[in-house]
């Protein structure tokens, strides 16, 4: 399973360190557990960490103090204090000596995994700036990450160049798995706001009220639980950059009060009466159509004309095949050091299949199969074996082979016959999905669907095996009365 980054609990309560253990799993991370601030510090000597969860009070080596060693040991490794006693002072010491944030017990889960991601998160910043640094050489076909060089990738490079050194808030959009992020540290990157903080927003995932509290913060009495005030993260992003990833999840009544930060950089803390001033590059992602999610009530209006200053659309893979190569190359290159790999290469008929895939995943889906097929493969070749199933047995789109008409049959009929036979080859490669099928034949949708209509393109059927299924390898057949239709055609993926 992949992870999400390794952390060190460092608790001196059993029942706590299995709480947290279990939470944090569960969510992928790979997770060290110490029952003393003297255990922990010999851990995080002997292995890297992402973050660190430490209580406060602990015997012997208490809490404040392992800060302290840990601050001393990688001044830029992230540590979260955690504690049933709320303190302002301890707070505030803590933060002095460098903790990343203050959280007291009894916590809701939510939270501490929001900290823990926005901690990690703005560690591996740090990392990623001195290695995009030293990449600067190649940029021709590595743009802070984003790896491409057919020509709808460098339109979208030449954008980012010309976007980035600006104080406009810029929306990106694409398919999932395009690699919006990337685009927008590429943003953050090239900007004057390179050495400030940039601060991801998983926009949607937490309820209204907890959502607002991890923007805007809070004050003392807010809430329950709210022991003590607690900046969020546009007081971290000051400076800097935020990312909302997503933010066509936003509740809207968040939405109204985010309309207010970008038009007059400033807000209050949740329950608070102080505006408080920011200066914060806002850059937002989507994969959904905000126009139609503004006509349909569920996105404002005036939000989406402030969201859209600068707008960049990421091209989905099977737009840009011709990154393909370059791509598994670089994946091939990636997993082999993790894993301990000598060099890999991949066979001339696996790399067909993956130029033939239609990618609905994206750049996403193709890491992932390199990934598999690099900690399957035993050689130094990867056979086309070792590709997934779905991508080597997925149907292939390929154009009608055109036929001399016979005497006497015009070329309007020719003609009618080879785009009906085109439309239907497309509508098989894409399992019926309309939309899907439009793609491939780089039509709209609507005139696909008039096209089906045109030429009486009907529902087929499966030939069903024994158990009433379709079989395996066999062909479609046309349907008869009776018989249990496929909606050929339809638009539910």
């Amino acid at each position: 399973m992949r992870r999400n980054g390794s952390v060190l609990v460092i608790d001196d309560e059993e029942i706590m360190r299995e709480i947290l253990q279990a939470l944090l799993e569960r969510e992928g991370y790979a997770v060290r557990m110490a029952a003393s601030g003297q255990e922990g510090l010999e851990l995080a000597r002997a292995l890297p960490f992402d973050a660190v969860i430490v209580d406060v009070m602990m015997p012997g080596i208490d809490g404040l103090q392992v800060l302290e060693e840990l601050k001393k040991q990688d001044d830029a490794l992230p540590v979260l204090m955690i504690t049933a006693y709320a303190s302002m002072d301890t707070a505030i010491r803590a933060m002095k000596l460098g903790a990343f944030d203050y959280i007291t017990k009894p916590f809701k889960n939510d939270e501490v995994l929001v900290v823990l991601r926005n901690a990690i998160e703005h560690h591996r910043l740090r990392e990623e700036n001195t290695q995009l640094k030293s990449e600067a050489a190649r940029r021709y076909h590595k743009f802070s990450g984003i790896i491409g060089r057919s020509p709808r990738m460098m339109q979208v490079f030449e954008l980012i160049a010309q976007a980035a050194p600006s104080r406009s808030t810029i929306l990106i959009t694409g398919e999932s798995g395009t690699g919006k992020e990337l685009v927008a540290r590429a943003i953050h990157s090239n900007s004057a706001r390179a050495d400030k903080a940039f601060v991801t927003v998983n926009s949607g995932n937490l309820p209204p009220d907890l959502l607002e509290s991890t923007l805007f913060g809070h004050v003392k009495g807010a809430f329950t639980g709210a022991v003590y005030p607690k900046k969020g993260l546009f007081d971290l992003a000051d400076k800097g950059s935020i990312f909302f990833d997503e933010i066509g999840n936003i509740p809207m009544e968040t939405q109204a009060k985010l309309l207010r930060v970008m038009q007059e950089r400033e807000f209050m803390r949740l329950g608070g009466m102080e505006t408080i001033k920011v200066d914060v590059r806002i850059i937002a992602a989507t994969n959904v159509d905000l126009r139609r999610e503004m006509e349909d009530g569920r996105f404002r209006e005036d939000l989406f004309y402030r969201l859209h200053v600068i707008s960049i659309e990421l091209p989905s893979l099977r737009d840009r095949r011709d990154d393909i190569p370059l791509l598994v190359q670089h994946f091939l290159e990636k997993y082999a050091l993790e894993n301990g790999r000598p060099a890999l290469e991949l066979a001339p008929d696996a790399l067909e299949l993956l130029m033939e895939y239609d990618w609905p995943g994206n750049v996403r889906e193709l890491e992932n199969v390199i990934e598999r097929a690099v900690v399957l493969s035993s050689g130094s070749v990867i056979a086309a074996d070792r590709i997934p199933e779905n991508v080597r047995k997925a149907p292939r789109f390929h154009l009608p082979q055109v036929v001399m008409p016979a005497e006497g049959v015009s070329l309007k009929e020719v003609t009618a016959a080879y785009e009906r036979q085109w439309i239907e080859s497309a509508l098989e490669a894409a399992g019926g999905v309309q939309k899907r099928a439009a793609e491939l034949l780089r039509i709209k949708p609507t005139t696909l669907n008039e096209m089906i209509k045109r030429y009486d393109i009907r529902p087929r059927r499966k030939k069903a095996s024994a158990g009433g299924h379709p079989a395996e390898g066999t062909a479609e057949v046309p349907a008869e009365a009776g018989d249990e239709l496929e909606p050929v055609g339809s638009d539910v993926e």
